[in-house]
């Protein structure tokens, strides 16, 4: 009587069902799949590790050396650039008082060669000395004045106010200056007004002029 007890309280609490999904023959159901290799092996830590691994000190001050160094130069060139336009401002700070002056030295050397007419009188010897004072003042202030007669026609330094015929000189020469130029260092204060030759044009002999008429 035992034994037939124990066997309905069996048949009452039946064995609990398999939730996976799996059949009874070990198959995963339609739609599913094994789980791939990749997916169930970690990630690599000593990969992680390269990846975020700090430079070393050596390197960091490397990087810091270099990069001192480069600002060291950066400030030099600076420095270097500031004296070089505080150097162009003081030559050139009385430039436009200088070229105002022109005029005035302008008047004073047609009065000198007006006075060199009589070269013995005190009038030209005072002239004489009040030029070698504005000579060696301009001297002083970095002007001199530009060359011209018997050089080459530049159109950079000379302003060409005529031409005339010479044989004498080679074409585009400068034969006379009318107004004299100055320059201060590299800068042009006024370009000097010159006559240029040319090569004189031949002219036919009145035979043929008459033979070709």
């Amino acid at each position: 009587m035992q034994k037939d007890s124990s066997s309905e309280a069996e048949s009452e609490n039946p064995l609990p069902e398999d939730r996976s999904g799996a059949s009874p023959d070990g198959d995963l159901p339609d739609g599913e799949h094994p789980a791939s290799v990749t997916d169930e092996v970690a990630e690599d830590p000593v990969v992680e590790e390269e990846e975020n691994e700090e430079p070393s000190v050596e390197e960091q001050v490397a990087e810091w050396r270099e990069r001192a160094i480069r600002s060291a130069a950066d400030l030099e060139n600076f420095r270097k650039r500031m004296e070089r336009e505080k150097g162009e401002a003081r030559r050139y700070a009385n430039q436009s008082l200088l070229e105002e002056l022109l005029p005035v030295l302008d008047n004073f050397h047609m009065g000198l060669e007006a006075a060199s007419a009589d070269a013995e009188s005190m009038i030209f010897r005072g002239m004489e000395m009040v030029k070698k004072q504005l000579d060696d003042f301009l001297s002083g202030q970095g002007v001199e004045e530009v060359s011209a007669e018997g050089e080459m026609f530049d159109p950079a330094i000379h302003e060409a106010v005529s031409q005339e015929d010479c044989e004498a000189s080679p074409e585009g020469s400068v034969l006379k200056v009318i107004r004299r130029g100055y320059r201060m260092g590299d800068r042009l204060l006024r370009p000097a007004n010159v006559v240029v030759s040319r090569t004189p044009q031949s002219e036919k002999p009145a035979e043929e002029m008459e033979e070709e008429s």
